[in-house]
């Protein structure tokens, strides 16, 4: 499956050291998720993320509110997650009714700065029985993008929930599939789920100066 977004095109912004701290700190803040997350953890990666700044201080804020909002829905009971990146937001859990996937899709999207929702809840309980734990299949996802020497591993966010794998990022459609080939070929791995923003190579340079892997010139 595969849920791509229009980039928006901006200038080049700079990435001040107080700001990525910020970044950092809010990440701390907002408290884990009950997913295994990939992407930003420390400020070398903040540095090489694909987003502005902004849009990075900006996906902490909505993760924030959006969990405040969901919460309000679900009660006592288990919440789904949400991820944001670049404003675009991704809901991964079990809820009991589809009218609460619904509501908490609608709660989410009202968010201001809220580019779109992709609502991957599912009304039915998940169970591949593969053996591995999310945890374990994040590392080895990013374990073999790391390895590829055609990608940049900072360039992608990864999240697994139940056996799927779901890939987000700034991201070319060269990227994009290699990528998402190598995940799938991965033990354990149940599905892959692409959540990407597709850039051209032209768009690439500009938010990475310099030849990007696997850019011919």
């Amino acid at each position: 499956m595969t849920h791509f977004i229009r980039p928006r095109v901006s200038s080049k912004q700079a990435r001040p050291a107080m700001l990525v701290a910020l970044a950092f700190s809010l990440a701390v803040l907002s408290g884990c998720a009950p997913l295994i997350l990939g992407g930003v953890v420390g400020g070398s990666l903040v540095a090489a993320d694909r987003r502005t700044t902004g849009a990075q201080l900006e996906d902490q804020s909505i993760e924030i509110k959006a969990r405040g909002r969901i919460a309000d829905i679900m009660g006592e009971r288990e919440a789904p997650s949400v991820i944001s990146y670049n404003r675009v937001v991704l809901l991964v859990g079990v809820v009991p009714s589809e009218a609460d996937k619904t509501n908490i899709e609608q709660a989410v999207s009202r968010i201001p700065n809220v580019r779109s929702v992709v609502n991957e809840i599912s009304t039915q309980s998940i169970n591949f029985g593969n053996g591995l734990s999310d945890s374990v299949l994040t590392s080895k996802v990013k374990a073999t993008l790391f390895d590829a020497k055609d990608l940049q591993v900072s360039a992608f966010k990864v999240v697994t929930y139940r056996g799927v794998v779901y890939l987000l990022g700034r991201v070319t459609e060269r990227e994009a599939n290699r990528a998402s080939d190598l995940t799938r070929s991965i033990s354990g791995v149940q599905k892959v789920v692409r959540v990407f923003e597709i850039v051209t190579d032209a768009e690439l340079i500009e938010m990475m100066p310099g030849r990007p892997p696997g850019v011919v010139q």
